[in-house]
C-alpha cells in the first residue's frame, strides 16, 4: 500500500514525468495535489498498470483531486536544452499551473532543478511509494499516450498508436526505411550508427 504523500502538509504536490525515453513527442509532466481522504487503494506506478486501468484512475484523480495540471515540452525544446532539463522544465510548467502555490513537492527520481520557494524532496521510485506521485504518473502517462495516438493518425507508419514514440523494434524499422519527421528528437539516437535524414 502506498502513502498519501511524504510531508505532513495539505498542500504538497506529487510530481511525475512521462515519455523520457521516447524517440518521438513530447515529455509530458503532471503535478497532482490530493485530498487527505483519497482513496489510495488502486494507485501505484503508472508502468505496472494496464492502459485500462490507467484510464478509469484518470478520470478519478481528475474528479477528486483538490488540484492537478498537466505539461507538455516539445521535441524542438528537448533537443535545445536535453531530456533532462526538459523532464524538470515540464515539472515546472505543471506547477505553474496549479491555481495555489504547493508548499512542498514531492518528485519521483534522483535529480530536480529547484523550484522558487518551495521545498522539495526526491524520491527514487518514488511514483511506486507515494500517492500523489503515482497520480501524477498515472496522469502524465495518459496524457501523452492520447497525445500520441492523434500523432499516428498523421503518421500511421510509425506506428505510435501502439509504441507510443517509444524505441520497439517495428518503431525503429520505420524510420530506417523512411527516415524520421517533425516529431522526432533530433539529439537522440534514433538509429544507432546511422544518420537519419529528416523529413
Amino acid at each position: 500500500m502506498l502513502k498519501l504523500q511524504v510531508s505532513e502538509s495539505n498542500l504538497e504536490v506529487g510530481c511525475d514525468e512521462a515519455g523520457r525515453g521516447c524517440l518521438a513527442g513530447p515529455v509530458v509532466a503532471a503535478a497532482v495535489i490530493l485530498p487527505q481522504q483519497f482513496d489510495i487503494s488502486d494507485l501505484n506506478d503508472s508502468k505496472k498498470l494496464s492502459e485500462k486501468k490507467r484510464k478509469l484512475l484518470r478520470n478519478k484523480i481528475e474528479e477528486e483531486a483538490l488540484h492537478y495540471a498537466v505539461a507538455f515540452v516539445s521535441p524542438e525544446e528537448i533537443d535545445k536544452i536535453n531530456i533532462l532539463n526538459a523532464s524538470f522544465t515540464a515539472m515546472h510548467r505543471a506547477i505553474d499551473a496549479l491555481p495555489i502555490k504547493p508548499e512542498m513537492i514531492a518528485v519521483d527520481g534522483n535529480r530536480f532543478n529547484p523550484y522558487p520557494d518551495v521545498l522539495h524532496q526526491c524520491i527514487i521510485k518514488g511514483d511506486g511509494k507515494f500517492a500523489n506521485i503515482a497520480a501524477a504518473s498515472i496522469l502524465a502517462k495518459t496524457y501523452r499516450d492520447a497525445y500520441m495516438e492523434k500523432l499516428d493518425a498523421d503518421f500511421p507508419q510509425y506506428q505510435w498508436k501502439s509504441n507510443k514514440g517509444y524505441p520497439t523494434k517495428k518503431h525503429r524499422q520505420a524510420i530506417a526505411e523512411i527516415g524520421a519527421c517533425i516529431h522526432h528528437r533530433k539529439s537522440f539516437t534514433l538509429l544507432p550508427q546511422l544518420e537519419i535524414a529528416f523529413q
